[in-house]
């Protein structure tokens, strides 16, 4: 007897793309679309109810984030393989979604074969990431860092708070909500972070900050061996 094929969920907030990606999964019999949501609420019970093999999930939903969907869904469904089909390209977005649990990363301009060798990775239970940013992550993983160690003590409270919730995805935006503040108070602290790290640009902001908070998970966890 064959495999049934694999159950795709699609998360997105875009009609468009989520009629793209069907007709493209369509195309394909070991694969079949069990549903699809635009947010975070419908998608979480739509996974609840057709049990997906593997979620597609938009990282950038109206309202919603996709990195805390991933880490909701992953937590009441953890067998649930997800992809990350984001417009988002930079290295930073790809280490937050791979934080966050995702076994694959897609870009929206990349080939649709790619989307479909993902898919089929995933299930599978291998990550799937483009060779060429594989290559960028290998090379980020064993680069210098950017920052000054020493400069980093010189934060405020209230800056090393802001620059921990860049680390975990968090927009401007978002740190602004969650802090109460406005957003260019937020604003004037990822200034001062830049300043006081040696950091030139937003990009090497947000990628100090992921680095940052991937060593400070690594330090707090325990050693492994025998007990």
């Amino acid at each position: 007897m064959s495999e049934k094929p694999a159950r795709i969920f699609i998360v997105d907030d875009h009609p468009l793309v989520r009629e793209a990606l069907v007709a493209l999964v369509g195309r394909h019999p070991d694969l079949s679309i069990c549903g699809q949501a635009e947010d975070a609420a419908s998608a979480l019970a739509g996974v609840a109810r057709h049990a997906p093999d593997v979620a597609i999930v938009d990282l950038s939903l109206h309202v919603d984030s996709g990195l805390d969907l991933i880490k909701a869904v992953l937590k009441s469904h953890p067998l649930v393989a997800v992809i990350v089909l984001s417009i988002h390209e930079d290295l930073a977005n790809v280490l937050r979604a791979l934080r966050a649990g995702a076994l694959g990363y897609v870009t929206k301009r990349e080939a649709t074969s790619q989307i479909i060798e993902a898919i089929r990775q995933v299930r599978s239970g291998r990550m799937y990431v483009n060779p060429s940013t594989l290559r960028q992550l290998a090379g980020r993983a064993i680069g210098p860092t950017t920052a000054k160690p020493q400069a980093a003590a010189t934060l405020t409270k209230r800056e090393q708070t802001v620059f921990r919730r860049l680390g975990d995805g968090r927009s401007t935006r978002q740190i602004a909500t969650e802090l109460k503040l406005s957003i260019k108070t937020v604003q004037a602290h990822c200034e001062h972070i830049k300043r006081k790290l040696g950091l030139l640009g937003a990009s090497q902001l947000v990628r100090e900050a992921v680095r940052t908070f991937e060593n400070d998970l690594r330090a707090k966890r325990p050693p492994s061996g025998p007990s």
